[in-house]
C-alpha cells in the first residue's frame, strides 16, 4: 500500500457540499478542480463522468464501491512475505557485521590505550626505582659512617647487625635456596626431555615432580604466614612508637608556642611594668596563633576521621600519588588508572571521593604549615621589637640617672657656694 493508494479511502467528499453553480460550466469546473487538495482531486478524477456539456460530474456510486471493497480492491497486490523476510535477514546480517567491526575497533582502541598507559607507567616506575636505589645507597653510607665513628653504643649495633645477617643467611638457606634449586632442577629436566624426545629410554615421572612442587608450596605458605604474623606485630609496635612520638611532638608544639623565649627573660629592664607589658603582649600573640592552630588541628582530625579506608589502602594511595610528579602531563589519569589496578575492590567513584578528601586534607596541612611559618616570623619580629623597646628604656633610664646625678651635683655646688657666701 503506497501513498498514491491512500486517497482511495478518503470519503470526506459529499455532493451536497458543492454549490449548484459549480456543477456545470467547463471553465468554472476546471477552476474548482485546481483549488482542491491533491489527495481529494485524485479521488475525484478517478470516480467522475462527463455531463451533457462535457463537464466533470462526480459519480457517487463509484465512491461507495471503492469504500466497500477496501483492502480487497484489485488495485492492491498480495504481500510477498518470503521476500520481505529475506530482505530483513540480509539487513540484520549486515548490521551484525557492522556491530562486530565496531566492537573490534573498540577492542583495538582499548588495547592501544592500555599499552600507552603501561608504557608511561613503566617510565614512572623506572624513575622511582632509580630514586629509591639512590636513597638506599645514601642511607647505607650514612649508617656506615655512623658505625665508623667508633662510639660505644655502635658496638652493640654491630653485634645486632651481625646476628641479623646470620639470621638472614639461615633464612635464605631454608626458604629461598630450595625454591631456586627446584627451579633449576625442573629446567634441567625440561632441557633433557626436549633433547631426548626421540629416545624412548628417557622416562619422566610427572606425579613425583608435582608432589615435590606441592610440598614446597606448602612449606612456603607456612613460612609466609609466619612472616605475616611477625610483620603485624612489628607494625603494631611501630604504631605505638609513632603515637608516642606524635603525643610528644604535640607537647613540644604547645611549649614552643606558649613558652616565653629565653631572650626576653634574659633582658634587663629598669621598669618592671614595661617588662610585664611585653610579656603580656607576647602571651596575646601566642594565644592568637595557638587558637588558629587548634582550629586547623581539629579540622585535620575531622577530615582524617572521615576516611573509611584501611591503613594499608591509605598507605598504598599515598605511595602511588607520590610516585607521579605534580608537573607530569596526564598525572591524574595515570595514578587513577594505577589505583584501579592495585585496588580493584575500590570503585572509581570511591577513588574520586577519596581524592577530594585527600586534597582537602593536604590543603589543610599546608594551611597549618603556613600558620607555623607565620608564627615563627611574627615571633622574630616581636622579639626584635621587644629588644629595641627594652634597649630604649634602658638608655632612657641611664639618661635620667645621668641628669639626676648632674642635678644633684649642681645642687651640692650651689649649697657649698651659698655656705661660703
Amino acid at each position: 500500500m503506497s501513498g498514491r493508494d491512500l486517497p482511495g479511502f478518503i470519503t470526506t467528499y459529499r455532493s451536497s457540499d458543492i454549490d449548484p453553480k459549480w456543477q456545470c460550466g467547463c471553465k468554472q469546473a476546471v477552476k474548482r478542480e485546481a483549488l482542491w487538495k491533491r489527495s481529494l482531486a485524485e479521488v475525484y478524477l478517478e470516480s467522475v463522468t462527463l455531463c451533457e456539456h462535457n463537464c466533470f460530474m462526480p459519480e457517487l456510486d463509484s465512491l461507495v464501491v471503492r469504500v466497500k471493497n477496501g483492502l480487497k480492491s484489485p488495485k492492491y497486490k498480495p504481500v510477498n512475505y518470503e521476500e520481505l523476510h529475506a530482505i530483513t535477514e540480509a539487513k540484520k546480517l549486515e548490521s551484525a557485521k557492522i556491530l562486530l567491526k565496531i566492537k573490534k575497533t573498540e577492542h583495538a582502541s582499548r588495547i592501544n590505550k592500555e599499552q600507552m598507559l603501561l608504557k608511561q607507567h613503566k617510565q614512572v616506575w623506572w624513575k622511582e626505582h632509580k630514586r629509591l636505589h639512590e636513597s638506599r645507597q645514601n642511607l647505607e653510607l650514612d649508617i656506615q659512617a655512623l658505625f665508623d665513628e667508633g662510639n660505644e653504643c655502635f658496638f652493640d649495633l654491630w653485634d645486632l647487625r651481625y646476628k641479623l645477617s646470620k639470621a638472614l643467611d639461615t633464612f635464605q638457606a631454608n626458604t629461598v635456596q630450595p625454591v631456586w634449586q627446584l627451579r633449576e632442577d625442573l629446567r634441567y629436566r625440561l632441557v633433557e626431555m626436549q633433547a631426548n624426545q626421540e629416545c624412548q629410554e628417557y622416562e619422566l615421572n610427572p606425579d613425583a615432580v608435582l608432589k615435590e612442587v606441592e610440598f614446597l608450596k606448602k612449606q612456603q605458605q607456612i613460612v609466609l604466614e609466619k612472616l605475616h604474623l611477625e610483620r603485624v606485630v612489628l607494625e603494631q609496635e611501630l604504631e605505638e612508637f609513632v603515637d608516642e612520638a606524635l603525643a610528644y611532638s604535640l607537647e613540644e608544639k604547645t611549649a614552643l608556642i606558649r613558652e616565653i623565649p629565653a631572650q626576653l627573660l634574659v633582658l634587663e629592664c629598669p621598669y618592671s611594668d614595661l617588662k610585664a607589658a611585653v610579656f603580656t603582649e607576647f602571651d596575646k600573640l601566642a594565644d592568637e596563633y595557638w587558637l588558629k592552630l587548634q582550629e586547623v588541628d581539629q579540622e585535620l582530625k575531622v577530615i582524617s576521621s572521615s576516611f573509611q579506608w584501611s591503613k594499608e589502602d591509605l598507605w598504598i594511595y599515598q605511595v602511588i600519588i607520590n610516585q607521579y610528579p605534580k608537573d607530569m602531563q596526564g598525572r591524574r589519569i595515570l595514578y587513577l588508572d594505577m589505583l584501579q589496578k592495585i585496588l580493584p575492590h575500590k570503585s572509581r567513584q570511591n577513588l574520586v571521593a577519596h581524592e577530594r578528601a585527600w586534597d582537602h586534607y593536604h590543603f589543610t596541612r599546608n594551611q597549618w604549615r603556613v600558620l607555623m611559618f607565620n608564627w615563627v616570623q611574627a615571633k622574630k619580629a616581636f622579639l626584635l621589637k621587644a629588644v629595641m623597646t627594652l634597649a630604649e628604656a634602658c638608655a632612657a633610664h641611664e639618661t635620667e640617672l645621668m641628669l639626676s646625678n648632674n642635678r644633684r651635683k649642681q645642687q651640692e655646688i650651689c649649697a657649698n657656694l651659698k655656705e661660703k657666701v
